[in-house]
């Protein structure tokens, strides 16, 4: 595969490989433990909305920030 410009394809197999460590740890999941992802799952969707909106993004601004430090906090490098 040819791509124009490097970065963007950099960019996208770590994107791609992001999204398949998540499925492969969600599957895992589902997998090792079957009763208690599906108690997880009923117990979720009993919350409130937005209990569950105010988790999900704390939980997508932890992720955010492990990337970033993981990655040697690079926007600092901009400075």
């Amino acid at each position: 595969m040819h791509c124009l410009r490097a970065t963007w394809c950099e960019t996208m197999s770590e994107f791609l490989t992001a999204l398949a460590l998540m499925f492969a740890i969600e599957g895992l999941s589902f997998a090792a433990f079957p009763g208690a992802m599906r108690k997880a799952l009923r117990d979720a969707s009993e919350m409130p909305e937005r209990l569950l909106r105010i988790l999900g993004f704390a939980a997508a601004g932890l992720g955010v920030f492990l990337v970033w430090a993981s990655k040697g906090f690079p926007a600092f490098n901009l400075l």
